[in-house]
């Protein structure tokens, strides 16, 4: 589709032009004058209202109107153009169907003389009045939703369990979920060449699953199925289950199919005063299955005053919780279900002392501190299998909190289920603020269980929640009963027993304890054996008693929010530092636009407090640049020219310019005439006759910190892998204090793969006899329910000095793990890490990104074997931007590379660099064919956005309609280009915003499209903007692309060197030597053999990529040398006589700790024998096996041999 237009003339003065927009679904009348116009409005009147009615199925538009490329607001001289405002016709308009050809001819003398070429319109001369267009009425089209989906209304019958289909059958019916759903597109129907669809979609019901198909001869019907049909949708379907060729399995193929209401159990508490719930596990228990937000919701709709949170040990809820509870304006008292122990580890051996359950609240802010370092306590201090709290440290920190006597499992009913006596009892009691007693259900399992002698009926449980209830008003303290919940809903029990049996706690599940959710009445019918205004009393008076004493509080108040550490003159010495850095390279005084933008900058960082975070980003880069080390920037943080300016990042976000470093004569390109700084022509300075230096990406600093300059920074830098990393981490110590530098925490649930292996093994263990749909529906159930900890990468949070950690997140280990193990295999201590995950407080305390990246890493590698300093590379080397076009300067051709590794991305010398080195991007080379830095800056945007290259810009800049240099590849170059266009920089902004974050041209009430429309900005980019999902930061594609391109240009000068860091730092673990050292042949069978796999694992997909490399360097002349037992390194590729020696840990199965022993042995002393290799060397004899196989120990005897002349 596009843009088409129906000219009319009189004589040659152009009368009317109806322009009608199809990928906008908008249309246009243009008139030479006003009563022409009108004249033609009136004409037009009957089929102007049923615009909405253009039906897509007819004759092609394309067949008789054209006007692709001239341009519609072209008009002849002193002849004013008159436009009518645009009309919008009903969404669900795809296209228009004109008049026949035909019929226009009836309608005056038609010209066919432009013979149908769609880059000119079609021209009509008409007598004296213009054509009427009829438009047909409209066809069937995706049609409105109605809850059908396929075929006529499906008639009542039986419905048959799917669990019940044991081979082929004719017309049956079946009801249940949608579990997942494909439509896949097929060849053009031969004869008809009708576009073809297949349906492929698994439903399961409560019994098993079945997989069910539907074939389309009608694209359109698809994509209405697709549009409406959606994962986890009750479905009903009618139709025959046949023996599936391709699966082998049964397959439902479909006649009919409805959406289909579920029976749904409603769930309300419409008692007139309803009780709290103060015992409820969310999935941030291992063993809660309680949504966030539908507990949040639920309470809300059920008139609950308020609901606690009381997960298992941890408060990693309270973040996601307290951001749903201001949503729905409900109250939440925040606590946790704690484990007590009687005495302090250091007296007794925690691992023998018993511990009890008790419930702790927070009733003010003061509580919620105390909370904080309760948790943080047990996880650093007393954690043996579970965080414990000695009974010394809950005295300590009682202000502000809330205990109460949790479960089965906590000591108060222990000592009444052991029989203290009164005086034990109130003492105990005495140290809690409220009792707790619970349904009886809960505790049924004590029934058969042997360990509870005096339990053997109901009443026996009912008899021990009397006899709590008789201490609490003995002792004048209040008695609350709750659910213990677990699960929401009564009926949601099943997926409790599944999620227990996965804890192999298989007694408690078998048992079905009903631990869900309450509401009044059932909460009372649960203690319907007492009076019923004690009943009353404990459900519901003191309950709300509770939740009355308890504060509105949120956990991560907003007093906090964004507290910066301090550094003392910080902005005086950021700002000093930006000037002294921009006179030497720009001069004294600094021109406008330098001068401008560091102004620009400067003001709302320092207003906003920002300074300090700069500063601190400065010293870390400096302190790695002293070491020898290339930082890399990440994310937005080049669009700040401040941090250009601060040595942050090397890139520069200005205009396009040259510069005079020696007398510091400028030149800026402001006209957008040129990509970047880099694109220029080599330059002797027109004063002084120096080389000119070239820099300039055109970045706004709006990327960056936003339209007002107060979005809070995110400085992400990539640091060299491995040591320099460690270093920088260590770094951050010493600038903030050991003890106010934390990794950021991360919390990490139960996915989709384990979940589903998780209920295999359940099915399994059952002996039930489901299929892989049924156990897919099922895992659905538990699909985010916490399973561990662990830290960010790269995260460091900082606590400013003269701040409690507290204030901000309790601490743990990660993994919980107190000692892990360094590399050397010693132990060493655990990592701390925050207790929240970090996403939840990055915004209220500071996070630093300190990444181990590759890059730095071989660039620091290529200087050391070269000698070449990196920063001295010109990033407009002919020789090495060719390799982004063709092999060439690699001396080898496609053909040579195609016969070895097959026919992708082979016409380009780009395998084995970063950012361009995989298939995918080495096509995507191909079909633009980038000829300077700029186009590589746009490829890599191109490949790092979703829905910005396929189906998007490929298509603009494949058919020729858009050059590369015009298509959308980062979020930048939409503020850049609708501002080129005269749409106000404001709503550039805004519409850049709304687009990268993949929500199209609008937000809210927004009117951007309307201006962008004004400013006459091209269809094709308006239609690009709305396909974009998410979209790149240039300055972050400029950053990884000058690293590529150093890289790239040891390829081309250095060839060994860049092998030998590729294999060393980016094949570690891939590297197949048993292929690889064999040659050609071997390696192109092993990359036909992973290809042709139908699922290759991505150890497999790694491999491949590696013998990719290796066969590109033996196709250039060069070759390995076999791993030697006295030459190898252990983890490094070295050069040695013009060919690369791999290392040690390039053996199968010997591993980088061996590696490292058998070089350290060998530095002792020379190995004698095998038997003294695997001694010293620490190796296996499975791995000795595998290096006589590789033929490294063929002068070593197996054992050590006897001198008589030792003696």
């Amino acid at each position: 589709m596009g843009k088409y237009r129906l000219q009319a003339r009189k004589k040659d003065a152009l009368i009317t032009v109806l322009e009608v927009d199809t990928e906008s679904r908008a249309w246009h009348l243009k008139a030479d004058n006003k009563e022409a116009a009108i004249k033609s409005l009136a004409e037009m009147s009957e089929e102007l209202k049923g615009i909405e009615s253009f039906f897509v199925n007819g004759e092609d538009v394309t067949s008789y109107v054209f006007s692709q490329k001239e341009n519609l607001n072209e008009k002849k001289e002193n002849t004013p153009i008159f436009e009518l405002p645009e009309i919008k016709p009903a969404s669900n308009i795809e296209s228009i169907v004109l008049p026949s050809i035909e019929e226009i001819k009836k309608a005056g003398e038609f010209s066919q003389k432009n013979n149908f070429k769609q880059d000119k319109p079609v021209k009509l001369s008409m007598p004296e009045t213009l054509p009427v267009l009829k438009c047909k009425k409209e066809k069937k089209n995706i049609k409105k939703f109605d809850g059908m989906f396929i075929g006529k209304k499906i008639p009542s019958g039986d419905r048959m369990d799917i669990r019940d289909i044991r081979g082929e059958t004719g017309n049956i019916i079946i009801q249940g979920k949608v579990v997942s759903f494909e439509i896949k597109e097929l060849r053009p129907d031969p004869r008809t060449k009708a576009e073809r669809r297949l349906l492929i979609m698994d439903v399961a019901d409560d019994t098993n699953g079945i997989s069910c198909k539907k074939f389309f001869n009608n694209a359109t019907e698809a994509e209405a199925v697709e549009q409406y049909l959606k994962k986890g949708m009750f479905v009903k379907i009618r139709g025959s289950v046949q023996l599936d060729n391709f699966s082998g399995g049964l397959v439902l193929q479909i006649a009919q199919m409805c959406v289909c209401e579920v029976e749904k159990i409603e769930h309300k508490d419409d008692a007139e005063l309803t009780r709290v719930e103060l015992h409820l596990h969310t999935k941030m228990s291992l063993d809660g299955l309680i949504d966030n937000e539908e507990i949040i919701k639920t309470a809300k709709e059920w008139n609950h005053p308020a609901v606690a949170i009381t997960d298992h040990g941890v408060i990693q809820a309270f973040p996601k919780i307290q951001e749903i509870a201001a949503k729905y304006k409900q109250k939440v008292i925040y606590g946790m279900e704690g484990y007590m122990i009687e005495n302090i580890p250091e007296d007794v051996d925690a691992d023998r002392q018993k511990y009890n359950h008790i419930i702790v609240l927070a009733k003010n802010m003061t509580g919620m501190r105390n909370l904080y370092r309760l948790v943080t306590i047990s996880h650093l201090k007393f954690f043996r299998k579970r965080p414990l709290m000695p009974k010394a440290i809950l005295e300590e920190f009682h202000e502000g909190l809330l205990y109460g006597t949790a479960c089965v499992a906590g000591e108060f009913f222990r000592a009444v289920l052991n029989k203290e006596s009164d005086e034990e009892l109130i003492k105990r009691a005495k140290f809690y603020d409220y009792l707790e007693v619970q349904p009886v259900g809960n505790n049924a399992f004590m029934i058969k269980d042997d360990k509870y002698a005096d339990v053997n009926s109901v009443e026996d449980l009912q008899r021990l929640n009397k006899r709590i209830i008789e201490i609490g008003e003995k002792a004048n303290i209040p008695v609350c009963a709750t659910s213990d919940a677990h699960y929401m809903f009564k009926e949601q029990s099943r997926k409790r027993e599944l999620l227990l049996s996965m804890w192999e706690k298989s007694g408690e599940a078998e048992s079905h304890p009903p631990v869900y959710v309450r509401t009044t009445k059932e909460m009372l019918e649960d203690f319907n054996y007492l009076p019923e205004e004690k009943a009353k009393e404990i459900v519901i008076t003191n309950t709300r008693k509770i939740a009355d004493s308890c504060e509105w509080i949120e956990p991560l108040a907003e007093e906090w929010k964004s507290y910066n550490p301090k550094i003392s003159g910080a902005d005086d010495k950021l700002v000093d530092m930006c000037y002294e850095n921009a006179y030497r390279i720009y001069g004294n005084p600094l021109p406008k636009i330098v001068k401008d933008r560091l102004e620009l900058e400067l003001t709302p960082i320092i207003r906003h407090g920002y300074g300090v975070l700069y500063y601190i980003a400065h010293k870390l880069v400096k302190h790695s640049n002293d070491r020898g080390y290339l930082v890399g920037s990440r994310g937005s943080v080049g669009s700040s020219f401040v941090a250009t300016m601060a040595q942050i990042t090397e890139v520069n976000p200005l205009e396009p310019h040259y510069v005079c470093l020696n007398c510091h004569w400028s030149h800026f390109y402001t006209d957008n005439s040129v990509g970047c700084g880099f694109d220029l022509p080599n330059k002797k300075c027109p004063k002084c006759g120096n080389e000119l230096n070239k820099d300039g990406h055109n970045i706004p600093f709006a990327v960056f910190l936003g339209f007002d300059g107060d979005k809070v920074p995110d400085i992400d830098l990539n640091f060299s892998s491995g040591d320099d990393q460690a270093v920088a981490h260590k770094y951050t110590e010493e600038l903030f204090g050991r003890d106010n530098v934390f990794r950021a925490g991360t919390i990490a649930g139960i996915q989709d793969r384990t979940a589903f292996g998780l209920v295999k093994k359940y099915a399994e263990n059952r002996q039930l006899n489901v299929n892989d749909i049924f156990i897919e529906s099922l895992s659905s159930d538990i699909v985010g329910v916490k399973r561990t900890t662990g830290q960010h990468p790269a995260g460091i949070m900082v606590c400013p000095r003269d701040m409690d950690i507290h204030n901000f997140t309790p601490l743990q280990y990660a993994a919980n793990k107190k000692h892990e193990k360094d590399e050397d295999g010693n132990i060493i201590p655990g990592t701390i890490t925050t207790h929240f995950d970090y996403h939840s407080i990055s915004g209220r305390m500071l996070k630093l990104d300190i990444l181990g990246h590759d890059d730095p890493k071989i660039i620091r590698m290529l200087q050391d074997i070269t000698g070449v300093d990196p920063l001295h590379i010109p990033f407009n080397e002919q020789k090495v931007l060719s390799l982004f076009q063709n092999t060439d300067a690699l001396g080898i051709s496609s053909e040579q590379l195609e016969k070895v590794i097959g026919h992708k991305g082979v016409k380009v010398g780009a395998i084995g660099l970063p950012e361009y080195g995989t298939p995918f991007v080495r096509v995507m080379l191909e079909d633009t064919k980038p000829k300077n830095f700029s186009e590589l800056v746009r490829i890599s945007g191109f490949s790092h956005g979703t829905d910005v290259w396929l189906n998007n810009a490929k298509d603009l800049i494949t058919s020729g309609k858009v050059k590369l240099e015009e298509a959308i590849s980062t979020r930048d170059d939409i503020m850049n280009y609708l501002m080129k266009h005269g749409v106000d920089a404001l709503i550039s902004f805004k519409t850049m915003e709304n687009v990268r974050k993949g929500k199209g041209l609008e937000k809210g009430n927004s009117n951007n499209e309307k201006y962008i429309r004004e400013a006459n900005v091209p269809e094709w980019f308006i239609q690009s903007c709305k396909k974009i999902s998410y979209l790149f930061p240039r300055s972050h594609a400029v950053a990884y692309v000058m690293m590529a391109f150093r890289i790239a240009w040891f390829k081309v000068y250095y060839p060994l060197a860049f092998y030998a860091s590729y294999f060393t730092i980016r094949a570690e673990g891939s590297f197949n030597s048993l292929v690889i050292l064999k040659g050609l042949e071997a390696q192109r069978k092993e990359i036909l053999r992973i290809s042709s796999l139908e699922r290759p694992t991505n150890v497999d997909k790694e491999n491949a990529t590696v013998i990719e490399v290796a066969a590109e360097m033996y196709l250039r002349g060069y070759e390995f040398l076999p791993i030697s037992l006295t030459e190898s390194d252990a983890y490094e590729f070295k050069i040695v006589d013009g060919k690369l020696l791999p290392p040690f840990n390039c053996i199968p199965a010997l591993g980088n700790q061996v590696a490292k022993e058998i070089v350290q042995a060998r530095e002792e002393a020379p190995f004698t024998s095998k038997e003294d290799l695997k001694k010293r060397g620490k190796v296996s004899q499975s791995v000795i096996e595998t290096m006589e196989e590789m033929k490294m120990l063929e002068n070593l005897p197996d054992e050590e041999q006897i001198n008589l002349f030792t003696f």
